[in-house]
């Protein structure tokens, strides 16, 4: 990791920020100076923030704070004690990503305060001010040793200066719907993402490693959001809360292309040894079978895959509590059988490929422990965590604990099902990917596709079950294009790109997920998928529209990949090369939809000569999409 780290005084104003209010409070700036933070304490003796980006307040006043044990609230009856602040500009890798380095530029203020009582408990409130957003967290400081704190309910308020539209989602794998901030009825997921005026805003958390999560409801307040949790957490001083996290930007594009910014707010890598960690393309074994594995590791091994998984059955079933995660018993209700995991697992090592087996949380629980090390011992690479508990301090320091013993055994991680990052990837980066997505197991459209790209994919990556044959893909989701470029514009280090397709040698019609009985074809642009890598050394957001396109572009050393989705309506794309390098030629293999081609998948396969100051235009018909692989001369 590369640092170059400023700490200087960062120039505090006891001025008024907006005229609306009415008394003197602390305003720190983002380093380019558009975004504004102000903190005060009102008449009321609570403490209160504001936001302002450009000449506009985005966050009126907003009231901070907790909700105590006996009913006590942090947050009123005080009186500043201190305040410190520094200024950080560095920058740094991480073991892989969408980006190859990462801008850490922000300002900070940290704000001691202190209760006004015989208590006299002391706090400090934290805000970063990046040019991407604004960040705040709460440090809880004891009054004796081995104190704890019992927090019952989050004060902390984002109020709006109208009732604007948002993307939200009641849950984490739920459809993402466009409603007003005060149709906001019932918790809804993070990020989310309000178009609040002259720019695009989304709150959410980040470094959530041992506390409840939070989510967003409507407040009492016209126009207003409230932190709730998902319940109590018991905490021992000092102890620093998850960031609230406001990201800022012009559109939804700007947002998406300053993802970065949870990782930023999380520890360093914390895995001395990072060599094991190898992200990659994985194929899902959907037979559970001898036969069946063993197809898939040479069909990964022929097509350019790093991984062969197996599903829930393999050890018995999933949601049965006397399954045994230590055997190789399969399911009779999802296989026949034989299974014999360990001959698949030889003969995966002798070919490079690597073998991931998916385990339910009833047998993670109370297995955990024991099955990691031996897994390891088995040669086994990775474990996806399936159906794990969400949301509440105990699963949410679990979940955390789970990861890090894994990195233990050297064995990377897969989280399925509710649970959605907030950055720990960077602390333990084998937590690979993770779902907390409405993915391909759903038969999204394309339109909610655009949906999650600009709201989840804010968060990291997000392990989307790309499928390629099943009949879904045609008749539900845009067609084998869209696939194509899903796999470009959907983020996943660990990339499942046939979900619920099965290869050549593989068992018949003798079951399989997905209602899959077919076989995978060789087909000519599964060449895409073969070159396609699955980390970056740099990605552009070219375009895009919440739930209407986007389009997405990506380099790996010389080599760059585009993909471009449509929703409801057709429309020309217009690619504008100008990221490539000036002076170089390209030639650009083209995938798109045409349906009087030959192919059963209608897929058009033609090259283009292509360089920097070149811009081509492509129709897109509606609910379809566009792949690019560009190459250098």
């Amino acid at each position: 990791m590369r640092n170059k780290t400023k700490l200087v005084s960062v120039i505090l104003f006891s001025i008024m920020l907006f005229s609306c209010i009415k008394t003197e409070k602390i305003v720190v700036l983002s380093p380019d100076g558009k975004i504004q933070v102000g903190f005060g304490i009102n008449d009321s003796s609570a403490i209160y923030y504001t936001v302002g980006f450009e000449d506009s307040v985005i966050i009126e006043n907003s009231i901070m704070g907790f909700q105590f044990e006996g009913n006590q609230e942090m947050g009123k009856n005080l009186e500043i004690v201190s305040v410190s602040e520094m200024a950080v500009n560095q920058t740094w890798n991480p073991v892989y990503g969408e980006r190859s380095e990462i801008e850490d530029n922000y300002n900070a203020t940290t704000i001691r305060l202190k209760e006004k009582n015989s208590n006299g408990r002391e706090f400090d409130i934290t805000f970063r001010v990046y040019n991407e957003g604004v960040v705040f967290n709460y440090t809880f400081l004891p009054l004796a040793e081995n104190e704890k704190l019992h927090i019952q309910k989050e004060l902390t308020e984002f109020n709006f200066g109208g009732n604007f539209n948002c993307w939200a989602s009641e849950r984490a794998q739920s459809e993402i719907h466009k409603i007003q901030v005060n149709s906001i009825s019932k918790p809804v997921e993070r990020p989310l993402v309000v178009e609040a005026g002259n720019c695009t805003v989304a709150l959410g958390e980040a470094k959530l490693v041992d506390f409840a999560r939070m989510k967003f409801i409507s407040g009492e307040k016209e126009n207003s959001l409230v932190a709730t949790l998902e319940g109590d957490a018991t905490v021992k001083l000092p102890y620093t809360s998850p960031w609230r996290t406001i990201m800022i930007g012009k559109s939804e594009g700007e947002l998406l292309s300053n993802n970065f910014f949870y990782e930023n707010l999380n520890d360093e890598c914390a895995i001395k040894n990072v060599e094991w960690i190898k992200p990659g393309k994985v194929i899902r074994e959907v037979t559970l079978t001898t036969q069946g594995g063993l197809a898939c590791v040479d069909f990964a091994a022929e097509n350019g895959l790093q991984y062969v998984e197996f599903d829930a059955g393999w050890y018995g079933p999933e949601n049965d509590e006397s399954s045994d995660a230590t055997t190789i018993t399969v399911d009779p209700k999802r296989s026949p059988g034989p299974l014999d995991l360990q001959r698949v697992i030889d003969y995966a090592e002798t070919k490079g490929i690597g073998i991931i087996v998916y385990v339910n949380r009833r047998a993670l629980e109370k297995q955990i422990d024991e099955i990691l090390p031996l897994y390891k011992s088995w040669g086994i690479k990775g474990v996806k965590y399936g159906f794990v508990q969400v949301g509440s301090q105990e699963w949410t320091t679990w979940m955390h604990e789970a990861v890090k013993k894994a990195a233990e055994n050297e064995l990377i991680v897969d989280i399925h099902d509710e649970y959605r990052p907030t950055g720990f990837s960077r602390t333990y980066p084998n937590l690979l990917t993770q779902e907390g997505i409405r993915g391909d197991e759903e038969s999204p459209s394309n339109e909610h596709t655009l949906n999650t790209l600009f709201t989840r994919m804010l968060a990291g990556a997000g392990d989307n079950t790309n499928c390629y044959y099943a009949p879904r893909v045609t008749e539900k989701m845009g067609g084998h294009v869209s696939q194509l470029a899903k796999a470009v514009m959907i983020y996943s280090p660990w990339q499942f790109l046939y979900w619920y397709d099965r290869p050549e040698g593989s068992p018949g019609k003798k079951g399989g997920a997905g209602d899959s009985d077919g076989f995978i074809k060789n087909h000519p642009e599964l060449e895409f998928y073969k070159l396609l890598p699955t980390v970056w050394d740099e990605t552009k957001v070219q375009e895009g529209k919440t739930g209407e396109f986007a389009t997405i572009a990506r380099r790996s050393g010389n080599e760059w990949f585009l993909g471009s989705l449509t929703s409801n309506q057709s429309r020309n794309c217009s690619v504008d090369f100008s990221f490539l390098e000036t002076g170089a030629n390209y030639t650009a293999t083209v995938y798109s939809f045409d349906p009087d081609y030959e192919s059963s998948t209608k897929v058009k396969i033609e090259e283009l000569p292509v360089s920097s100051d070149k811009t081509i235009d492509f129709e897109i018909g509606a609910n379809s999409g566009l792949a690019i692989h560009l190459k250098k001369d």
